[in-house]
């Protein structure tokens, strides 16, 4: 099956010998329709920038292209998938650009100025490598400068993770990375991927999430309410003076009006961001 005259996915694997390799978190997306819908959940993408991490073999990288998207820069660690996204970017001349490297040491607010040169919006759309995808979204959503260099962020997560970035207060999946993304963006989860959809398939569900910036996140020192919801949540079951005890306890919850005896998980995205204005 193919939607844009290129050859279907399965046998760009095969000829380029693309197994995927556990050690760098890849899962290739195989099927069509699902790319597509990815792409479609991105949101109009006719005069927006793509940054994609992980393309692998191309598939959702065709879909962006094939959607509209008025340029794709792909950032790929795996040197074994850039002669199969070679030839996507010979299908699609001048809209896609590959950056071999690695997403753990890029730029992306650089990478992202340099790119948008049409003016048009930045978005970032990636089904991500399991083993980085939480890290780089950390990074994403405390960037120093706000409103942030992307206009949305379409990820795919285990469902699990992308449960606990969605969470609200009170659930077991909330958390610090519910706070964070509460914190700046509304996040939603767009819908669920089968594990039978990846090659190879994964043990677990996947779940798209796509997240729009807040214009204005109430204000806050980022690295500070880094600093208060790890420490808050890395003993999440514990009372908050005594979870916070590093950080001022009793003294730092009476100054935000916070009851000492409270947990972690029962704090509103407002009064983490009270807490750390406290400090």
């Amino acid at each position: 099956m193919s939607i844009d005259g290129l050859p279907p996915l399965r046998d760009v694997i095969e000829r380029h010998g693309l197994q995927a390799k556990k050690a760098l978190g890849q899962n290739f997306l195989l099927d069509l329709n699902l790319t597509g819908k990815i792409a479609r959940s991105a949101g109009d993408l006719t005069n927006a920038t793509v940054i994609e991490v992980g393309p692998g073999p191309g598939g959702l990288t065709r879909a962006l292209l094939s959607n509209g998207a008025h340029r794709v820069v792909a950032i790929e660690r795996d040197e074994r998938c850039l002669a199969a996204l070679a030839e996507v970017s010979a299908h699609y001349p001048g809209r896609l650009e590959v950056i071999s490297g690695d997403a753990l040491k890029t730029d992306f607010a650089a990478l992202a100025s340099a790119a948008a040169g049409n003016g048009g919006p930045v978005r970032i759309v990636a089904n991500l490598p399991y083993n980085i995808g939480t890290e780089l979204l950390i990074r994403w959503l405390t960037v120093p400068d706000w409103p942030p260099f992307y206009a949305s962020m379409t990820l795919m997560f285990q469902r699990e993770v992308a449960q606990r970035i969605v969470a609200a207060p009170g659930s077991d999946a909330y958390g610090r990375l519910g706070v964070l993304a509460g914190w700046r963006t509304q996040a939603r989860i767009a819908f669920d991927v089968p594990p039978q959809a990846f090659t190879p398939p994964p043990k677990v569900t996947s779940s798209v999430v796509h997240l729009e910036p807040r214009a204005t996140p109430l204000p806050a020192d980022v690295k500070k309410l880094g600093r208060v919801t790890e420490a808050a949540f890395g003993q999440r079951r514990k009372m908050l003076r005594q979870s916070v005890k590093s950080l001022g306890g009793e003294a730092l919850l009476e100054r935000a009006s916070i009851d000492p005896t409270r947990r972690a998980e029962t704090l509103s995205v407002e009064e983490f961001v009270r807490l750390t204005n406290a400090g």
